[in-house]
């Protein structure tokens, strides 16, 4: 049981809420200073803290990644700009298609003229000083240069584009997310590890004062073991800054305050050749929204090409109501062709602008097609380097424990001294710290590895990608 005043119940505390005080302004402490693994309360002080502070029940449970995932998705600015430009896109089809289609309309006209005061004008022979029109139009176009046919096309390509960059998008999010959530994790862990080490320390000072005063141990020794203590309880300071930080990045993405996470998931045990991931990368989003950026240039250029061409349209007029000069003409129908001959080349340089934005893409979605498979191997060799690591500090990590217990033993029989616990206490401490953050670190990199190939969020860590 952990004394309430102690050091270790006021970081437990901190562990778990990041010195973060609820709506009613005051801190909640574990009331019986128990911590879980994971970080969180025992069942009864959580729900204790959920009935105090009224916690709602999405909050009061444990977030895993996925769910964290789900919330930012919601709370994300970027994710939800990129589902307003694929609207954009469909708009712009609607645009596209009424070049095609025929535009009907209703029109209504009345004018009233002066009478003129001439004498020498035939009143008898003049049109009357009102009239009104009231008639139905109808306008298609015929030819337009292809620019209808460019127009809906790339249309479509834009659509295709703007979902390959919201996916895109929400991949990248997915590492953001996952960096944040492992880190608030990281700096759990190390903090558990520090307190262990302290309270590993304070045995080991409380031991070595009873030697003392049976004439067994050097005041010395006793001070050693509290320098290295004072270091520890510094470490710790540090380690729950950075668990603060951590978690308010991740508070910041999902949009809601972070209490306990969990992960139950595991490394991947195996992992496929480097082939395997880099043949994946032309079908990454992003490599598909440069492509299809690059098709949507494309079919720009186009459209202002058709400016070089003729256009024809009809148009027809039927008339419900018709006075004046043109009374009993019922409907007209009129076709207009318009052949371009020269406007001061204006149209040459919009078509050498839009050619050179064209090629501009183009260029894009070459580099992003070549980029892909660099980033799918640095990430990979990355991702391999830190499972290596992580498997030899796992074995550093067990035999520095070992080490620890076989020392204490050997300093109960007087066959090693004071500094040679102390210095395997500072070996288990750096080779758990070392451990965790190797563990964590692959976990990273490990869903950097797969937004680099282009998938998302899964339901099991520990499969093969």
């Amino acid at each position: 049981m952990i004394k309430k005043n102690s050091i270790i119940y006021t970081i437990c505390a901190v562990l778990v809420l990041g010195a973060q005080q609820n709506a009613a302004g005051f801190d909640i402490l574990p009331k019986c200073g128990k911590v879980s693994r994971a970080g969180s309360f025992c069942q009864q002080c959580q729900k204790n803290y959920s009935a105090d502070v009224k916690i709602p029940v999405s909050m009061s449970q444990p977030l895993s990644l996925s769910d964290c995932y789900a919330l930012s998705l919601r709370q994300s600015e970027i994710i939800a700009i990129n589902a307003d430009l694929i609207k954009t896109a469909d708009a712009r089809f609607l645009q596209a298609l009424s070049i095609m289609l025929p535009h009907a309309s209703f029109s209504s006209l009345d004018t009233k003229e002066k009478t003129p005061q001439d004498e020498d004008i035939d009143y008898e022979t003049v049109a009357s000083s009102e009239s009104s029109t009231r008639n139905f139009n109808v306008k298609q176009t015929l030819f337009s240069g292809f620019r209808a046919f460019a127009a809906i096309k790339g249309s479509k390509f834009d659509k295709s584009q703007r979902i390959d960059e919201k996916i895109r998008a929400e991949q990248l999010l997915l590492v953001d997310v996952a960096d944040a959530f492992y880190l608030v994790i990281e700096a759990r862990e190390d903090l558990r590890a520090l307190i262990r080490i302290q309270t590993a320390l304070k045995d080991r000072i409380n031991e070595l004062r009873s030697r003392e005063r049976l004439g067994r141990s050097r005041p010395s020794e006793i001070v050693n073991a509290k320098a290295q203590l004072y270091t520890v309880e510094s470490n710790i300071e540090v380690v729950a800054n950075q668990e603060v930080l951590s978690r308010q990045l991740l508070e910041f993405l999902v949009g809601q305050p972070i209490q306990d996470i969990v992960d139950p998931y595991d490394i991947p045990p195996t992992m496929m050749p480097e082939e395997y991931y880099v043949m994946k990368s032309d079908s990454r989003p992003d490599v598909l929204a440069a492509k299809y950026a690059s098709m949507v240039a494309l079919q720009e250029s186009r459209i202002v090409d058709s400016d070089f061409l003729p256009t024809a349209s009809i148009e027809a007029n039927y008339y419900v109501q018709r006075t004046g000069f043109y009374k009993g003409v019922d409907w007209d129908v009129m076709l207009t062709v318009d052949v371009p001959i020269f406007d001061g080349g204006y149209t040459l340089g919009r078509s050498k602008e839009y050619a050179l934005k064209a090629d501009q893409k183009d260029l894009e979605f070459k580099r992003a097609r070549r980029k892909a498979p660099y980033d799918i191997k640095t990430a990979y060799a990355r991702l391999k380097t830190a499972l290596a690591i992580h498997n030899s500090l796992r074995k550093a990590y067990t035999t520095a424990k070992l080490n620890y217990h076989l020392q204490r033993k050997d300093y109960e029989r007087s066959l090693v001294n004071n500094l040679d616990v102390l210095a395997s206490i500072q070996t288990l401490q750096d080779a758990q710290r070392n451990y965790i953050h190797a563990l964590y670190e692959a976990k990273r990199l490990y869903w950097q590895l797969r937004v680099a190939v282009g998938e998302g969020i899964t339901e099991k860590l520990d499969d093969i990608i």
